[in-house]
């Protein structure tokens, strides 16, 4: 039998909701696929929660960061599985409900989806980290690579981008 979640968790997943969606939707295309991968990222941070410890040098969204990112890729990797139900009982249950989102979006912002799209899954966290004004030294401990490491990707991956959207 399942135990409800603390109110440290529910208070965390509502604060840093925002932050799992923009992951959602930088992997997930469609929005069915988006409130999937969310789900499964709420049930994995539910799952992990009660092994988090906080670090005096490390900030919680690093942590929300990495799983989030983590599920994210190998849900991309894993299309035939299909993700668990997440109930979150009563309270934080309409945090796992679809946002209703605006069918408008400006030209500029959806070609610069389209071109993260068809970015690797790796190249993706890293856009999705440097839109999140994240340090370079935040990014290297979501990534588990060294500070040098990300400048470097970073600057390969907005190559990248650039050359993409000047196609576009």
């Amino acid at each position: 039998m399942a135990t409800a979640p603390s109110a440290d968790f529910l208070a965390a997943l509502h604060e840093y909701q925002p932050l799992v969606r923009r992951v959602c939707r930088l992997y997930c295309q469609d929005a069915d696929d988006r409130q999937d991968l969310f789900q499964e990222i709420v049930l994995q941070l539910w799952r992990a929660w009660p092994r988090y410890v906080p670090q005096p040098d490390a900030k919680l969204s690093t942590w929300l960061y990495r799983i989030a990112l983590n599920v994210a890729i190998s849900n991309l990797r894993q299309r035939t599985r299909r993700p668990a139900s997440v109930d979150v009982e009563g309270e934080a249950w309409h945090l796992a409900q679809p946002v209703e989102s605006s069918a408008y979006e400006p030209e500029e912002t959806a070609a610069l989806y389209t071109a993260i799209n068809r970015l690797s899954d790796v190249d993706k966290a890293f856009v999705l980290l440097y839109l999140e004004d994240r340090p370079y030294d935040e990014m290297a401990d979501i990534l588990g690579i060294t500070q040098n490491n990300v400048r470097v990707k970073m600057h390969r991956v907005q190559e990248k981008l650039r050359k993409q959207l000047v196609r576009a």
